[in-house]
């Protein structure tokens, strides 16, 4: 490990641990939270997910709204409409977004999370397969 040569360098590590240890804590109790999943997948990090998933940490910490969680995960399939992220509301089913950018994620928290209004960019998630007999 490298040794740590300011206060600011401390500083930086401890808040990243304690970033850590609060991702962990809301983990127990995440069905009871706003969560974020952002596709992360090299498709979705090439359309700017990466941007995406830093703007709803800011945004949530700058409106004090703390009983969200964002995470990233894989492929969700929806590559032509990266970056994608799904919103899932306490006690509701998960809504999928597409062309999401840092812009559309105000929009989102301000309009679906805030009031429940649904917005454009919805990518419905539940397809049926066709099977031939």
């Amino acid at each position: 490990m490298a040794k740590i040569k300011s206060l600011d360098e401390l500083k930086k590590i401890r808040e990243q641990a304690k970033s850590s240890v609060s991702l962990r804590e809301k983990g127990d109790n995440i069905e009871n939270m706003i969560q974020v999943r952002v596709a992360m997948a090299t498709c979705g990090i090439a359309s700017g997910a990466r941007e995406v998933m830093n703007e709803f940490v800011e945004e949530f910490k700058k409106q004090g709204i703390d009983n969200a969680v964002v995470t990233q995960t894989g492929c969700m399939g929806y590559c032509y409409a990266e970056p994608t992220i799904e919103l899932t509301m306490p006690g509701k089913e998960p809504l999928i977004y597409g062309y999401v950018n840092p812009e559309k994620v105000h929009e989102i928290i301000e309009k679906t999370v805030k009031n429940g209004e649904l917005i454009d960019g919805i990518i419905h998630s539940k397809y049926k397969t066709i099977t031939v007999e």
